[in-house]
């Protein structure tokens, strides 16, 4: 009877931790649907569970069901680990010919954490790189009053104009694919060989993975400049939600 009560517990104690991050604004509505998907297949274990002690055919489904569950926790860490260890690879010594600055949310006309971290570790980066060009890659999308290129430009402009002139704005993309294929137009337009020139792209770390993936589908060579988030809680939230967007990216996009 105890470890009956305690799992309705575990599981009373997931679905209210679920609902919470999924209906209160926090950044860390993935994690409640992760939280709400580890309930239903813990409360279907359970189902199954109690059918393979009645029938032979409920053994069978069980047993499945668990090496199933088995294969998506190991390919899960193992795509976890992966991201992980390319978003902490510091490649800030290596000489590259452009930079690719990937936007993140706006809210309003104010850069989300997300977006100020990555202004951050440009600017950094910039200072150390002073004669490449810079491509500050993002659209307008919604609840965002300007684009995001705008406002990485508008955090990274100096008043001198030392730095302005190397500062080129792309302003169409809505996703990682348009980013690099818009980007590496641009560059192309700037008189760059995108065939041979390595390209440093700044972005969180925990995107580092995927957006190496999709640039090399657009046929570019880039190196990583990882920028860390200030909340680890969001992190956490980006970094589980990364690794399905991996497989996502690795199977349809």
């Amino acid at each position: 009877m105890t470890a009956k009560w305690l799992c309705r517990a575990g599981q009373a104690a997931l679905a209210l931790a679920g609902l919470a991050l999924v209906l209160i604004p926090n950044g860390m509505r993935f994690t409640g649907y992760f939280l709400l998907g580890v309930l239903a297949v813990w409360y279907g274990g359970t189902c199954l569970r109690r059918w393979g002690k009645r029938s032979r055919t409920g053994a069978r489904c069980y047993r499945v069901f668990l090496a199933g569950l088995s294969l998506g926790v190991v390919c899960l860490t193992g795509i976890e680990a992966a991201i992980v260890f390319r978003g902490e690879t510091d490649n800030s010594n290596l000489p590259v010919d452009a930079v690719i600055v990937l936007g993140a949310g706006v809210n309003g006309e104010t850069p989300s954490a997300a977006l100020w971290s990555r202004i951050r570790a440009a600017e950094d980066y910039l200072e150390t790189h002073p004669d490449v060009p810079v491509v500050l890659s993002g659209g307008q999308g919604a609840g965002e009053a300007i684009s995001e290129a705008e406002a990485m430009r508008r955090a990274l402009w100096t008043e001198d104009g030392a730095e302005n002139a190397r500062l080129l704005l792309e302003e169409r993309s809505t996703n990682t694919a348009e980013n690099f294929r818009f980007s590496k137009a641009l560059l192309e337009e700037r008189g760059l060989d995108t065939e041979t020139a390595v390209v440093a792209v700044v972005t969180n770390d925990f995107h580092c993975f995927r957006a190496h993936m999709i640039a090399q589908k657009q046929g570019l060579r880039t190196i990583d400049v990882p920028a860390e988030l200030p909340w680890w809680w969001l992190t956490a939230n980006y970094y589980l939600r990364e690794a399905f967007a991996v497989v996502k990216t690795a199977l349809f996009d």
